[in-house]
This record gives C-alpha cells, sequence and structure tokens, in this order.
C-alpha cells in the first residue's frame, strides 16, 4: 500500500467510525466502545506508518482537483514534511488514550455513544488539518473542530455552565474566523491558489503585494483557535465539558491547529516584520497574563486550562522568533505531558464523585488515595515546570534558545525587538509556571481541605492511559532534540548554555518561593484562631492570607469542612490575586465594550420597531377600520332611511344646482 494510500486512511478511519457510532450508537449500544477506539488506534498505527516512511526526508506532495472553480482552484492535496508525520502521530497518541481513558470515565454516561462519535470526528478533522496541503479542505477541519468542541464542551447541557461555556467557546472563535476566511481568500487571489507550495513559493519570489494585512487577518483565526490574547477567554470556561474532552481539545487538536497553521506558512509571517512584532507581543502578553492567572485558580482544570495558553504563548513566541522546530518541538512535549496533567486531573475528580470536588482548597488525602494519579501528575508538573531531564525542560529551553538567537544576532528571521520581548516574557513565565505548578502539587496532594468520600478504585484502563503518557512527558525530551533535526529542516533544537542556566534557575527560584510561601500559610493557620484572624485590621503585617482564612472559616461555619487555608496564591500575588483569579476582567471589558452597546442597539431597534413602525402599521389598519365603522352605521336596513336619505341628498344637489346657476 502507497504512502499516499495510507496517508488518506488515517483521518478517513475516525470519520467513518464516527458515522457509524452515531447511527449505532443508540441502537446497538455495545459497538460504541469498539466503533470508538479502533478505528482511532487504526490511524495512529497508521500515522505511525506514514512517519516512518516519510522519515523526515523529501515532503510527499500528492493532489487531485476536486471539481473546476473557473478560477482559484480547490485542490484535495496532502503535504506531508517531517512537522506533519510527527504531529499526526502525536494527535493519533493523544486521541487513542482519550478514547480509551474515556470507556472507564464516562462508563455509566448514556449520552456516551454520541460523545465517542463525536471525539472520532474532531480527530478526524485535526488529522486533515495536519495532512492538507490546500487552505480551503484545511479550512473544513478547521470549522469542523469548532462544531464539535461546541457538542462536547456542552456534553453536560443539563448545566447552565456548559450550555454557557459551549456557546462561549463557538462565538469567540467564530469571531477570529471572519477575519480569518478573508486573509485565506486575499492570500489565494494574490498567491493564484490555496495550494500551500504554491503559496510558499509565491512568498519566496516577493509576489505578494500585501503581506502584512493578510499575515495579520490571519493571525486573528489562530489567537482565537490557540486562545492567544485577547481571543483567549473561551478556553478557561471550556472547562465545564468532561475531563478527558479538555485534554483532547488542549493537548492534541483544537489549539494546536493555530500553532501549526503558522508553523506551515511561517515564511509568509516572517515577509512582515511588523506582523512578527504583533506575534511576539501577542505571544508575551498572553505568557505572563495566563501564567499570573493559572496563580489565582482554585479550580484544578483551570488552572491547567491558563497553563495551556500559557505554553501556547512559548510556541507563538517561537515562531516569532522564526523557529518553527522549536515550536512544533514544543508543542509535541506539550501534548504529552498536558494530556497526562488532565487525564490525571480526571481520575482525581472520579474518586470524589464529582465535578465539585475540582476545586484545590477542598481537596485533602488524595496521595494515598489515587497514588497513579499522584506519582504520573508530578511527573507531568516537572515537565511543565521545565525541570531537567523531564521532557518540557528541552521543549522549552529550544523556545528560549531560539530568542536568544534573535537577540545576539545569530538569525535573521525575526526583529529584535520579537526577540526581546519573547526572552524576557518567556523567563517571568518560567518563573511563573514553577510556582503554579508547585502549588497546584502542593494544595491536591498535600492539601488540608475537607476529606472528599471515597468513590474507590479506578478503572484500570484510566490508571494505565496515564503511565503509557507518562512515558514520553519523562523521556521524550531528552531523545527528541537530538532525533527531532532530521525532521525539522535540521534545525539545531540543542538547549544553549545561558537559557538553560536561567530558565532553570527561575524555575527552581518560582517553586523554592511557593514552597515557602505555603509552609508560611499552613503554619499561619495552625496557630491562628477564627477570632485572632477575624480582628486582624485590614492589610495589619500584609497578613493578606489571614483575610482569607476569615473568609473561608465564615463562610463555611464548620471547620472540619472548610476549604484549605493555607493557599500560597494570595500571599504570593497580594493585592493582584483578586484581579488575576478573575482572568484580569477580560470578560467585563468585553461586555462593557461589545456586549452591552450591541444589547443596548438590539433595545433601541426593539423600541423603534414596537413603538415607531407598529404606530404606523396599526394607523394605516385603524383609519380604514374606522371609516367602515362610520360606514356600517349608515347601513340599518330600513327602507324608509334609504329613501329619507335619498331625498335629502336630492334636495341638496337642487339646491346647489340653484345656487350655481344663479350666480352664472
Amino acid at each position: 500500500m502507497t504512502t499516499t494510500t495510507l496517508a488518506v486512511l488515517v483521518p478517513l478511519l475516525p470519520f467513518l467510525g464516527a458515522a457509524a457510532g452515531l447511527l449505532l450508537g443508540r441502537s446497538a449500544p455495545g459497538f460504541a466502545r469498539p466503533l470508538a477506539v479502533l478505528p482511532t488506534l487504526a490511524s495512529l498505527v497508521l500515522a505511525a506508518l506514514v512517519a516512518a516512511r516519510q522519515g523526515g526526508g523529501r515532503a510527499l506532495d500528492a493532489v487531485t482537483e476536486l471539481t473546476p472553480t473557473g478560477s482559484v482552484p480547490v485542490e484535495l492535496a496532502l503535504h506531508i514534511d517531517g512537522f506533519a508525520a510527527l504531529v499526526a502521530v502525536l494527535v493519533g497518541t493523544v486521541a487513542t488514550c482519550v478514547q480509551i481513558y474515556s470507556t472507564g470515565y464516562l462508563r455509566d454516561d448514556p449520552r456516551y455513544a454520541s460523545y465517542a462519535a463525536l471525539v472520532s470526528l474532531f480527530t478526524s478533522a485535526m488529522f486533515l488539518v495536519v495532512y492538507s496541503g490546500d487552505l480551503m479542505v484545511l479550512l473544513v477541519g478547521w470549522e469542523v473542530m469548532g462544531i464539535c468542541s461546541y457538542f462536547l464542551v456542552g456534553h453536560y447541557w443539563e448545566t447552565p455552565e456548559a450550555r454557557a461555556a459551549s456557546l462561549k467557546a463557538f462565538l469567540v472563535t467564530k469571531l477570529g474566523d471572519v477575519p480569518f476566511l478573508i486573509g485565506l481568500l486575499a492570500l489565494a487571489t494574490e498567491a493564484g491558489s490555496f495550494r500551500i507550495t504554491k503559496i510558499l513559493g509565491a512568498v519566496a519570489s516577493g509576489s505578494l503585494d500585501h503581506p502584512t494585512l493578510i499575515a495579520l487577518l490571519l493571525l486573528a483565526g489562530v489567537a482565537g483557535k490557540s486562545a492567544q490574547f485577547p481571543l483567549h477567554t473561551w478556553l478557561p470556561d471550556a472547562m465545564a465539558g468532561p475531563t478527558p474532552v479538555s485534554a483532547l481539545i488542549h493537548a492534541a487538536t483544537m489549539v494546536a491547529a493555530g500553532v501549526y497553521f503558522v508553523a506551515r506558512l511561517l515564511p509568509l509571517f516572517e515577509a512582515s516584520r511588523a506582523a512578527m512584532v504583533v506575534l511576539a507581543v501577542m505571544a508575551a502578553v498572553t505568557m505572563v497574563g495566563s501564567a499570573l492567572a493559572a496563580l489565582a485558580q482554585d479550580d484544578i482544570k483551570r488552572v491547567l486550562a491558563y497553563s495551556t495558553i500559557g505554553q501556547l504563548g512559548y510556541m507563538t513566541g517561537a515562531l516569532a522568533t522564526g523557529d518553527r522546530g522549536a515550536a512544533v518541538f514544543h508543542l509535541l512535549s506539550h501534548g504529552a505531558f498536558k494530556a497526562l496533567l488532565f487525564l490525571a486531573a480526571g481520575v482525581i475528580i472520579h474518586a470524589a464523585g464529582t465535578n465539585s470536588l475540582a476545586a484545590m482548597s477542598r481537596m485533602r488525602g488524595l496521595r494515598d488515595r489515587v497514588p497513579d494519579a499522584y506519582w504520573t501528575m508530578t511527573v507531568a508538573l516537572l515537565a511543565l515546570a521545565a525541570i531537567p531531564p523531564f521532557s518540557g525542560f528541552f521543549s522549552k529551553e529550544s523556545v528560549l534558545g531560539a530568542a536568544e538567537h534573535v537577540v545576539t544576532g545569530h538569525t535573521e528571521h525575526a526583529p529584535g525587538a520579537a526577540g526581546w520581548t519573547v526572552l524576557v516574557a518567556g523567563l517571568i513565565t518560567a518563573l511563573l509556571t514553577a510556582a503554579y505548578a508547585a502549588r497546584l502539587w502542593l494544595l491536591a496532594f498535600r492539601g488540608r481541605g475537607a476529606e472528599a468520600p471515597d468513590h474507590g478504585r479506578q478503572p484500570l484502563v484510566m490508571n494505565a492511559v496515564l503511565w503509557v503518557l507518562a512515558l514520553p512527558s519523562l523521556a521524550l525530551g531528552g531523545l527528541a532534540f537530538r532525533l527531532l533535526p532530521d525532521w525539522f529542516d535540521g534545525q539545531d533544537l540543542t538547549p544553549t548554555l545561558t537559557t538553560s542556566v536561567l530558565g532553570t534557575g527561575v524555575a527552581l527560584v518560582g517553586g523554592i518561593v511557593t514552597y515557602a510561601a505555603w509552609r508560611h500559610t499552613t503554619a499561619l493557620a495552625d496557630r491562628t484562631p477564627l477570632g485572632a484572624v477575624a480582628a486582624h485590621p485590614e492589610g495589619d503585617a500584609g497578613l493578606v492570607e489571614a483575610e482569607a482564612i476569615a473568609a473561608h472559616r465564615a463562610a463555611y461555619g464548620d471547620l472540619a469542612s472548610a476549604p484549605d487555608p493555607s493557599d500560597p496564591g494570595r500571599l504570593l500575588l497580594g493585592p493582584v490575586h483578586r484581579h488575576a483569579a478573575a482572568g484580569f476582567h477580560l470578560d467585563a471589558v468585553y461586555a462593557t465594550l461589545f456586549l452591552r452597546p450591541v444589547q443596548a442597539g438590539a433595545s433601541l431597534v426593539r423600541f423603534l420597531d414596537r413603538e415607531v413602525v407598529d404606530t404606523y402599521v396599526r394607523a394605516a389598519g385603524a383609519l380604514p377600520r374606522l371609516l367602515g365603522a362610520a360606514v356600517r352605521r349608515a347601513q340599518t336596513g330600513n327602507v324608509q332611511t334609504y329613501v329619507s336619505a335619498l331625498l335629502a341628498g336630492t334636495v341638496v344637489l337642487a339646491v346647489a344646482a340653484v345656487l350655481v346657476a344663479a350666480g352664472a
């Protein structure tokens, strides 16, 4: 079987599995799990075969014209290089793990069949995005992922949070997709084709007249899909969906699509220095802002959501420095440890038997109850914090190294301002990432909140998947930075000494300071009675954490069931904590700038419609009705009345005629 045929089957199999699952899920529920797992697993095997055959060598291109368009052709094209081959393996691995994990996590869910079919369709769409060599075909996969995320995030549609989150995810990403589509059409018009290879050829020859405008339009779609500032607000709310969906969206599909798209078309963005600076600023604001927000969240899934936003900021930062190898390397590494983090969080939630126990301040005694989640999440958090020798260290250092190369003038793919912006923001984010990773670990596994009810040991498949994903989280980085250059155009991914020392140093500082703050707040909680805490004047000795203890205990009354008062986040962030916990009020800003004016305009239109337009309509109907009523009064049915009126009319006409004649 040819490589092209194998590549076509990779997205086709999960699509067929999704179709069969939707058709047979209700009538034959016993087929739901095989139809969910087997096609996705087969696609993973085929994607691995495609990657082995491609081997990091010359890109595989195959094309057939779908239909004559009369202008710019739309073609069913494959373009598989080293980047595409490895990203497809990542997608297949995470999707397979999620499907297997879901058989245990959602084993009692009555809507499992439709859920599994949508996950398969989601996977098929991402494979299409990865392998597609035509931008319009890529757009099809792009939009199918959007609609699948809408349904999957709203899986628990009985809850208002899930309904609101799914709608918000759909609308915010569509807000970015509108300029994205305009940018695609403008790009194809100037390049004369939707084919990626032809577009890159046009960029190399300088045939594009408006590269900056096109790049900025495309960045709007990327910001929405990859949850970058300012269109990132949908991702934390999307945690209302099932936890395996979060793993799939965050690790391998939805949010990865934007980064991957920019990596495929990076020469287009490099043609505009302004676009590269905008990309760098967007990445920097996203990295730092999301890390601060993660440090203030109480819900474990929202911490991980903001973490994803920040790690995607690293990837876009690498692209802003012109190094797509570093960006995709971090995408692969992040996909492994972020999927592990979410699925381990799912084990914790499953052990508690309710999503409400995702609040870290309410966790207690979980280390011994979920040992598999404890050890694997520890590995994943160390990878997230970029502690050597875990995978996140090597991939994150490749990003910082790429920024250093721009700063020191070793590459001219990006302006120096972009390099400085990414480097400084990357180091600050490394400090904050280690801080919120340490905080999550301390509160989740050494917390002092109310002990959750024990719902027994989790299904074997859930724990087995955790250990499968722990292997690449532990070992991928050390092997990959030596092997990946052959797949990534020969780009060197070896960590540099300067950024390695700086990055690891600030990460260790972040973790140590967080641990010290946790010890301080824990000791304070142990020795401070409720009355003494409440008696502290506001701001006395900077005891922000004391106010938190008073608030917790006053709210819950029963100290045995109160949340953990030893959260170090308040102490570390101080007055910033309240704003960071609310995502720096960006949703409120959007409501003020956009939502309320639109609602006011809608109210005005409704008023004009009801009170002005409808008034004219009612008047137009009332006048004939009044005239009809007057005429109806004259129709009495009395012959004498009619004769009298006739005679009166005759007299009036006669008098009028006489007067006219006399006047003449």
